[in-house]
């Protein structure tokens, strides 16, 4: 296999084993920094995945994830938020690992060159027309990611692909191709370093935007969370109250009439006549509650 970005020597690793440990975790802090900027050049390819992802979920299709290794774990850490953050039901949501739920207690290397287990796990997560899949893979040709995207791509779903290296294998057989060109590791190959700092701040950047695109997120608060915790609950009562202008204890009592739900309890404090009329007029805007509110404003002065 020819060396590869992600495989090569960083420019200050020679030595690096005699340096002190604060010269070293210097080396590191800053390699992470550097990693982190590649991720600009990737806003315009991130930004067309994020409409792809959107319109994919508002027309009922499912959103899913396939990775190997340090990647997976990336793919993980963004997907499992995706309910409690944005409310997307976790069945529209699909994980595909490489070596399954074994890889969460050993991350074994040996699945992510298992392209049969990337079949069936696209078709036992039926994906298809109307979906999403997302293959991630560090360097670009992980046999796994690149299996289970071809599978996906030949069922009809759509199809994007996060890689780090430029001509990546990945890219071409991808819809949207999300390159994240990452120095060399500080310790060459370790991909969960760089190039996964590089991964994740995407995957964040991905989700969120697909966030605002559905209408989940209203002037940075996460209007469509799931309120599951104490925590959770008190920042839904804050939200109700910080956009309608309404008192905590009036937000608290809109919220138990909303069923918890916030657009909903923010569009009775702006005058809608109940949870249903709230929640019709949501419907006629997309979800999204800046033109509910707007809605709600022009039927007062009529």
């Amino acid at each position: 296999m020819a060396e590869t970005r992600t495989e090569a020597l960083h420019q200050n690793a020679e030595g690096l084993d005699v340096q002190t440990p604060e010269a070293i975790l210097a080396f590191l802090a800053n390699a992470q920094i550097e990693a982190s900027k590649a991720v600009h050049g990737a806003i315009p390819a991130i930004a067309v995945a994020a409409e792809l992802i959107a319109k994919q979920l508002k027309s009922g299709g499912k959103l899913a994830y396939a990775a190997a290794g340090s990647s997976g774990l990336m793919a993980v850490a963004d997907a499992l938020e995706l309910p409690g953050t944005f409310g997307i039901a976790r069945d529209r949501i699909a994980l595909l690992i490489a070596g399954g739920d074994e890889a969460f207690r050993t991350l074994a290397g040996g699945p992510e060159d298992d392209t049969e287990e990337a079949a069936a796990a696209v078709a036992a997560a039926d994906i298809g027309k109307g979906d999403c899949l997302i293959a991630i893979s560090a360097s670009g040709s992980t046999p796994y990611a690149v299996q289970a995207l071809q599978d996906a791509r030949r069922r009809g779903a759509a199809t994007i692909a996060i890689a780090n290296n430029r001509g990546a294998a990945l890219f071409s057989r991808a819809d949207v191709a999300i390159l994240l060109e990452t120095p060399p590791e500080l310790i060459a190959g370790s991909t969960r370093m760089g190039a996964g700092t590089a991964q994740k701040i995407a995957l964040n950047m991905l989700s969120t935007l697909t966030a605002i695109h559905l209408g989940h997120v209203h002037d940075g608060y996460m209007v469509n969370l799931t309120a599951d915790n104490i925590k959770l609950r008190d920042r839904a009562v804050r939200m109700v109250a910080a956009i309608s202008g309404k008192s905590r204890d009036d937000a608290a009592r809109l919220l138990e009439e909303s069923g918890g739900v916030v657009k909903t309890a923010i569009l009775l404090a702006a005058g809608a006549a109940n949870a249903d009329a709230a929640e019709k007029i949501l419907e006629g805007t997309g979800q999204k509650l800046r033109p509910a509110l707007s809605a709600i404003e022009g039927s007062k002065g009529r």
